[in-house]
C-alpha cells in the first residue's frame, strides 16, 4: 500500500489559458493506494457526496486503466470539487504517482503528465495538462504538447475560495471563439512577464503578468462579487489578481508580509456580496509526494 499527498493547483494565472499552472502548498488530497484485482474507489472528505465512485466515471479510474494497474483507492478529498482548484487533477496526479510506484512501472513524473490528463478528461471533457502537471511535478509549470516545463518558485499567494459552484464545462463555455490582435499581443507580454517573474522569483513581475484581457473578462461574469474582491485585494497589497483555473476560486499573488491581510480583505468583500468564502494563505509548493 502506497499514500500519496497531492497538491492543489492554480491553472491559467491569467495570461498562461490551458498553458500555466503552479503547485498550491495548500490544500490538497490525500490517496491510499492498494493492489486489487479489479479497481474499486472510496471518496470521502470535502465535496465527496458530488463525486462518482464508479472507475469509470472517476478520474482515477481512468488512471489505473492506463497504467494497468488495478488497485483499491482511496480518496480524502481536501480539494474540493467544482473550486477551480484542480479538483480532479489532485486526485488523478495521486493516483498516477502511487500506481506507477506500486507497480514498479518505472515512468517520470513528466511522463506521468499525459496519462493524469487523460483521467482528467473524465471530468473536463478534455485532456488539459495545466492542471496535472504542477499537481505532479511542483512548483511553476508550462504545459505543451511536446512535454512540461517546470520552475521551482517561490512566490506568495492568497487563494479565495467562495461558496459558488462553476462548472469547467461552464467555465469553457463562455470562451471567446476569436480575439482582436491587440488583445493577443498584449496577453503574450503578459505571460512571458509571469514566466520570468516565476524563474526570478519576483513577486511584482508574476503580479503584472497575471493581467488577461481575453478570458478572464468572461469568466468574471459567472464569480459573484469578483471585481470588488479583485479591487480590494489590489488596495490590501496584491501584485496581481485573478481567477484560478475555471473558477470560482480567486487567487492573489503577493510578498509574505502582506498576505494576511489581502486574505482578510479578499473575504470581507465576498461578504459584503452576500457570499460565504474561505481563504488559503499560501505559496508555491511541491508536487505529489508518497509516503510509503
Amino acid at each position: 500500500m502506497v499514500t500519496v499527498r497531492a497538491p492543489a493547483t492554480s491553472a491559467n494565472l491569467g495570461s498562461g489559458f490551458d498553458v500555466f499552472g503552479a503547485a498550491l502548498g495548500r490544500p490538497a488530497d490525500v490517496v491510499r493506494i492498494e493492489k486489487a484485482d479489479r479497481t474499486t474507489i472510496e471518496v470521502t472528505g470535502v465535496g465527496s457526496q458530488y463525486i462518482p465512485e464508479d472507475p469509470e466515471k472517476n478520474t482515477v479510474g481512468a488512471v489505473a486503466e492506463a497504467l494497468e494497474a488495478p488497485a483499491h483507492i482511496q480518496i480524502d478529498k481536501g480539494v474540493r470539487p467544482a473550486s477551480g482548484l484542480g479538483s480532479s487533477a489532485a486526485s488523478a496526479a495521486a493516483a498516477a504517482v502511487g500506481l506507477n510506484d506500486l507497480y514498479g512501472r518505472g515512468l517520470t513524473r513528466e511522463e506521468l503528465v499525459p496519462i493524469a490528463a487523460e483521467g482528467e478528461a473524465v471530468v473536463s471533457g478534455a485532456a488539459h495538462a495545466d492542471n496535472v502537471a504542477p499537481s505532479i511535478m511542483g512548483g511553476f509549470t508550462i504545459a505543451r504538447p511536446d512535454g512540461v516545463t517546470a520552475v521551482d518558485a517561490s512566490i506568495p499567494l492568497v487563494t479565495c475560495l467562495p461558496e459558488i459552484v462553476v462548472s469547467t464545462r461552464d467555465a469553457r463555455g463562455v470562451v471567446p471563439d476569436g480575439a482582436r490582435l491587440e488583445d493577443v499581443v498584449e496577453v503574450v507580454g503578459n505571460a512571458a512577464t509571469l514566466a520570468i517573474g516565476m524563474a526570478r522569483g519576483d513577486p511584482e513581475l508574476v503580479g503584472r503578468g497575471m493581467d488577461d484581457s481575453i478570458v478572464s473578462p468572461v469568466r468574471a461574469d459567472l464569480i459573484t462579487g469578483y471585481e470588488s474582491v479583485r479591487s480590494a485585494a489590489f488596495e490590501a497589497g496584491a501584485t496581481g489578481v485573478t481567477i484560478s483555473g475555471a473558477g470560482p476560486a480567486v487567487i492573489a499573488a503577493c510578498r509574505e508580509r502582506d498576505r494576511r491581510s489581502i486574505a482578510a480583505t479578499m473575504l470581507d468583500a465576498f461578504d459584503a456580496v452576500g457570499v460565504d468564502a474561505r481563504a488559503y494563505q499560501t505559496a508555491i509548493g511541491r508536487g505529489a509526494e508518497i509516503f510509503e
